[in-house]
């Protein structure tokens, strides 16, 4: 046995890209995209992403070169999932929901060479590109228009390079080109950012090896049918839609593209299109099942939810209108979902109370994934399966990130030497060995599936002249799940007290909108420990008490109302 070794014929790179090739064949004249008048066949999208591709080099991107895309859920954003790294190129997809300086931040960190460009997005990475230093040289840029607008991207006094349309670059690739195959299936594919705050981006590198299992352990997990009929209400620019998008290539599915996420668009989508499945962040959900415009649906529909933990009230309100959900947890560092609610046979036959609540669990390691635990972060030992006692998530498994890029003490201090990548989450495993998570570590905020960095909403507010102390903690909200709450003390003597308005106003010139304070209470002085460290479990407690229905406005907490109103 030891005379039988690797060779050519076994040893190929693992890459999801050959699935575009396979779907060409396999299902060429199935339809692929769809969005609103426009469709392509397999056969089609297979051409386009080529000619793509062959555009790309023929800019001179090289290998290992990252390409940009700020783009929503529209056809050229899906095609850009393979073209790009078809190229040989690096893929970093980028939130469309950010700043101007965040995403500056972002392109100059990742040392983009092109950045796609939706035309609604135009002004905002114009923006982002003069804030430059004019030592560097921006990337290239490139218009999509998949609505067929007449919004142009004017030269202006910044020095930008403008390039051809989307459409303009697909007519000039070669629709025989040769893709570009990596050498090693360890060489990176994918580059995405977790956040994107501006003191330290932490870019998240992925291998063609870590997306392949990814996306062939999603397709399997959640049991994928061929030729299903996918809606994309999760953003594209999440973790590549949790490796869905290319996931479709592979079962010849049919990509329902939505530009803007509305509960009635999507009722009439599922019902004009026959839609099997969809993702999204529990925000959909709770869209969706308190949407007073549409009827329960005539057929299931599938829907897979991750982000944040779900509530089982909106659980169960969203089945209630005919979704058969789904419950899974991942990170951006492991490149979709690695956990999942498996469900078992014998909970059906539990109330619909008990059963929303078991589903809201986190749940058991996905296939593809090695092992899961639950460990005490100082010794790293296992923490009792009691549902009770708290640790720290650890993961390790194929799809773990590579690292993150240009941060070699960020990728050591969570994948350590153990052989373990700690995830910075706080969970407890039941007895039956499901994980649920109970809260986020380094304070972080979970709203609408976007992960918020509190100390940066506090470096803003610290920023305010009358801020004295301030900490933000998550506030539990029906429709976003959590929201950042500010607990704030303004300094002594100050000539006029600001409002809870003007504080959130204040905010909204300096942060993205998703990341400023909903709710702004104001205190004499903030809960501290005995070396002067401020309290935030105490602060998370009252955010909870004033989000709990029926729950009386403690007196210090006087502009509460306020900012309630806002």
């Amino acid at each position: 046995m030891e005379l039988l070794l690797p060779s050519s014929a076994n040893s190929t790179p693992l890459t999801t890209l050959g699935f575009l090739d396979r779907a060409a064949t396999a299902y060429g004249d199935s339809p692929s995209i769809v969005y609103n008048n426009v469709s392509f066949s397999w056969s089609q999208t297979h051409r386009r992403c080529l000619q793509m591709a062959s555009s790309l080099t023929s800019l001179g991107i090289q290998r290992g070169q990252v390409v940009s895309v700020v783009a929503p859920n529209v056809p050229s954003m899906y095609e850009l999932q393979f073209a790009v790294p078809m190229s040989g190129a690096v893929l970093n997809n980028i939130n469309t929901r950010l700043d101007a300086n965040t995403l500056s931040v972002l392109l100059r960190h990742s040392e983009s060479k092109l950045v796609f460009v939706d035309h609604q997005s135009s002004c905002l990475v114009l923006e982002a590109i003069s804030l430059f230093p004019r030592n560097e040289k921006p990337p290239l840029l490139v218009l999509v228009d998949d609505d067929g607008a007449s919004a142009k991207m004017s030269s202006s006094s910044w020095a930008v390079d403008y390039l051809d349309s989307y459409e303009g670059m697909m007519e000039n690739g070669d629709p025989k080109f040769k893709w570009v195959r990596p050498k090693s299936e360890w060489d990176p594919m994918v580059l995405n950012y977790t956040s994107g705050t501006s003191s330290a981006p932490k870019g998240v590198v992925h291998s063609h090896r870590g997306i392949f299992i990814l996306t062939v352990n999603s397709i399997v997990d959640w049991s994928l049918p061929k030729r299903p009929v996918y809606l994309w209400t999760l953003p594209m620019f999440h973790a590549n839609g949790w490796g869905y998008t290319w996931g479709m290539a592979a079962v010849g599915g049919t990509n329902i593209c939505l530009r803007k996420i509305d509960a009635s668009a999507i009722y009439r989508l599922i019902e004009r299109h026959g839609v099997t499945h969809m993702c999204g962040a529990p925000v959909v959900l709770n869209m969706l099942s308190n949407s007073a415009d549409s009827e329960s649906l005539k057929k299931p529909v599938q829907i897979l939810t991750a982000g944040a933990p779900p509530p089982a009230p909106v659980l169960h309100r969203t089945e209630l209108k005919g979704f058969v959900t789904s419950h899974g947890y991942g990170l951006t560092e492991t490149g979709g979902l690695a956990v999942s609610c498996e469900w078992k046979p014998e909970w059906d036959r539990s109330p619909a109370a008990e059963r929303a609540r078991l589903k809201a669990r986190q749940g058991v390691r996905q296939a593809g994934f090695t092992d899961l635990d639950v460990v005490n972060p100082e010794t790293g030992e296992s923490v009792e399966r009691d549902g009770k006692t708290v640790g720290e998530v650890v993961l390790r498994g194929g799809c773990v990130m590579l690292g993150y890029f240009k941060d070699p003490k960020g990728t050591s201090g969570c994948m350590k030497e153990n052989g373990w990548f700690y995830t910075g989450d706080v969970g407890v495993m039941h007895p039956d060995g499901y994980l649920e998570i109970k809260d986020r570590s380094k304070d972080v905020i979970i709203s609408g599936g976007e992960n918020i960095s509190s100390p940066e909403v506090e470096s803003v507010l610290y920023s305010h002249p009358a801020v004295n102390e301030v900490a933000v903690v998550a506030r539990p909200d029906k429709f976003w799940g959590e929201t950042p709450c500010a607990f704030i003390s303004l300094k002594a003597g100050v000539s006029r007290k600001p409002t809870a308005k003007e504080i959130i106003e204040y905010c909204r010139e300096k942060l993205p909108h998703y990341m400023v304070p909903k709710t702004v209470v104001f205190q004499d002085e903030l809960p501290k420990t005995s070396t002067g460290k401020i309290q935030k479990f105490v602060l998370r407690e009252i955010a909870k008490a004033m989000a709990r229905e029926g729950e009386a406005v403690p007196e210090e907490f006087q502009d509460y109302q306020e900012s309630k109103r806002v």
